[in-house]
């Protein structure tokens, strides 16, 4: 049943607290009953209102989060790909560089290699613009970085 005027207003408030909380809380562990407790709704209610409302799961918003964060440390250099994976609040290696691989088009290790040179000067945001990460449905062809590296 489609909602209608304050009842929909007030769905969008709610949705745009969660992704205030991702946004600011994204390397604690959070899973969708946390956000959907914290905002007084059912897990299953809330993922489909917020993918109503921004295009994506609340899963998805939180990951794409935590791998942009992970572009930008992995751009420092003074940290393996253990420890960003870390940082950021991912706890299994193997899922983050699975996703960081979907994201970014490229396994993090071989980002920071291929990242290190090719920012040197720039602004951090600019580098974070440039390189921001695609999800899969945005995706076209694969991605040229700054340089080629011919």
């Amino acid at each position: 049943m489609p909602l209608v005027g304050d009842q929909r207003l007030r769905e969008l408030v709610l949705m745009r607290r969660v992704r205030d909380r991702i946004d600011r809380d994204y390397a604690q562990p959070l899973d969708v009953e946390a956000l959907a407790r914290h905002v007084h709704l059912s897990a299953g209610h809330l993922s489909r209102q917020f993918k109503a409302a921004f295009g994506e799961s609340p899963y998805s918003y939180l990951m794409t989060r935590r791998i942009e964060r992970a572009m930008t440390l992995l751009r420092r250099g003074d940290l393996s790909v253990t420890e960003v994976c870390f940082a950021v609040g991912c706890s299994s290696l193997g899922t983050f560089t699975t996703r960081f691989t979907e994201l970014v088009g490229i396994p993090p290790g071989e980002y920071r290699r291929r990242v290190a040179g090719e920012v040197a000067g720039l602004p951090g945001c600019v580098a974070k613009q440039v390189l921001r990460p695609v999800r899969n449905r945005e995706a076209g062809p694969p991605r040229t970085f700054l340089a080629s590296s011919a």
